[in-house]
């Protein structure tokens, strides 16, 4: 065998192959070492004072606003419903206005005491979720229809 292929056989390429394992080990951990061995202390931290959390209150006027407009164009939908042609379906009712959108269930006209009312089940579905409502509607002596009660379930 040649003096160039004695030097190298498989114990001297262990010990060259475990060497080198732990120059890269040495090699990874110095940089890390030197980073926490001054670099951070929690004496030292300060508190970043450019960021600014609050909270808000909680706002009524817009979310009431689409709900009272929404329960008009409700009322609107009962009201020129024709409940006999319409057979029991559903009526579905939208509001370009709020993006608020639904249906009209168990609509019914009753009288009482010589009023016409009408009561009903609407569902309504808008940015915030889908709510229930139960509502009824009377004709008033003027001849339009008006909002008796409009309540969420």
């Amino acid at each position: 065998m040649s003096r160039i292929a004695q030097a190298f056989d498989s114990r001297q390429w262990r010990a060259i192959v475990s060497a080198s394992a732990k120059a890269a080990v040495v090699v990874l951990a110095l940089p890390v070492a030197a980073c926490g061995a001054g670099g951070f202390s929690l004496e030292k931290a300060e508190v970043d004072r450019s960021i600014l959390t609050s909270s808000t209150p909680a706002s009524t006027g817009p979310a009431d606003t689409d709900r009272d407009s929404d329960q008009t164009t409700i009322g609107n939908a009962v009201s020129s419903a024709d409940i006999e042609q319409l057979g029991g379906q559903s009526v579905p009712w939208a509001n370009a206005g709020t993006g608020s959108r639904g249906s009209i269930t168990n609509l019914a006209e009753l009288k009482d005491n010589g009023q016409t009312c009408r009561r009903f089940k609407a569902s309504r579905e808008s940015f915030d979720g889908v709510a229930m409502f139960q509502g009824e509607l009377c004709l008033a002596a003027a001849g339009g229809w008006r909002m008796q009660d409009f309540k969420a379930l």
